[in-house]
């Protein structure tokens, strides 16, 4: 098969690969469609210990399945394997798996191929109609679904009445928005740092969409619920800035890990400071059902390109030349 390999820090190759063997309880999925995340990116920039080259990276993929399964059903991947035994999954909590793995890091190979070999139970149906690049979002749209969820069960106010703040408009960001407007909210902002990303955001009609470098900014300790959907020393010390006493911030996003903590308010003023990791498949489900709703509007905010075409994609997310909020690779 044809794969999407990176081999070192910024390269990616196209290249023949050997074709994967389903093993007992998974499918073989042949890949209609598949989002470059900002974990891949991560990784294509040699920052990612947990994917180290050669590897086959991509996890937010649709297909079909075509041995191991009923063949022909179209399916979203949940990435995620967890073993489905210990408490954490009995529970429902399998993004908290201790032995969990995700296709695109060791030892499991991605989707940036034309197969991948997956656990039956990790797949999800298409609904009728839904387009196979629409329904690779499934994945960052749940990313960012849990992380509302989390938000709505630490607020002292629902979120039909709250003020939120999004910092980040890539796909888990611009998705946080639109599952924020779906509970009812309507005093959003969103900050972006590149104005391509900005124009598709305001397109989606969410809110007050700001540069973060030039401002204008939220006030200070205004803001009852932040999502952090970048996680970054700066983007953390922002959103501490403008939540209020009492008032929550969810960190989704993985870029750093140093720095942007005040623990002295976030001690003084109650704030809740939650991680978000990913999601469980009651999460999974419900994006897959809220995108066919329509709740979520029409996720117009993606490019298509080729799969053969991936290493140039990768340069132009480098570089911030796309508007999209996220581009979404076919094989075929």
């Amino acid at each position: 098969m044809k794969a999407l390999v990176y081999t070192a820090p910024e390269t990616l190759i196209y290249r023949d690969e050997t074709d994967p063997l389903a093993g007992d309880g998974e499918c073989l999925v042949k890949i209609d469609a598949v989002g470059i995340c900002g974990s891949d990116m991560h990784a294509f920039k040699g920052h990612d210990q947990r994917r180290p080259a050669p590897l086959i990276l991509g996890h937010e993929a649709s297909g079909v399945v075509i041995e191991g399964g009923t063949k022909g059903r179209r399916v979203v991947i949940n990435p995620l394997v967890s073993c489905g035994q210990c408490s954490l999954c009995l529970s429902g909590r399998i993004n908290l798996c201790p032995n969990r793995q995700i296709i695109s890091m060791q030892p499991r190979q991605g989707a940036f191929a034309e197969m991948i070999t997956i656990p039956e139970r990790n797949l999800i149906d298409i609904p009728e109609g839904m387009d196979s690049a629409k329904a690779a979002l499934a994945e960052p749209i749940a990313t960012a679904l849990h992380g509302v969820l989390l938000a709505a069960k630490a607020s002292d106010r629902p979120l039909c009445e709250v003020k939120a703040l999004v910092l980040g408009g890539g796909a888990v960001g611009l998705s946080a928005a639109l599952v924020l407007c779906s509970h009812g909210c309507r005093q959003i902002q969103l900050g972006d740092t590149n104005p391509l990303r900005r124009q598709t955001a305001e397109a989606q009609d969410i809110g007050e969409v700001y540069d973060p470098i030039s401002g204008p900014f939220p006030d200070e300790n205004s803001i009852d619920v932040v999502i952090d959907a970048v996680g970054s020393g700066a983007t953390r010390a922002a959103a501490l800035a403008a939540v209020r006493p009492g008032g929550t911030v969810v960190h989704i996003g993985l870029q750093d890990s140093k720095e942007g903590i005040d623990i002295r308010k976030i001690t003084l003023q109650e704030i809740a400071f939650i991680g978000s990791y990913t999601y469980s498949m009651v999460d999974f489900r419900a994006t897959v059902a809220a995108m066919q709703s329509g709740a979520l509007g029409k996720l117009d905010w993606i490019e298509q390109r080729p799969l053969s075409e991936g290493a140039m994609a990768f340069e132009d997310l480098s570089k911030g030349a796309t508007a999209a909020a996220k581009i979404v690779l076919r094989p075929s």
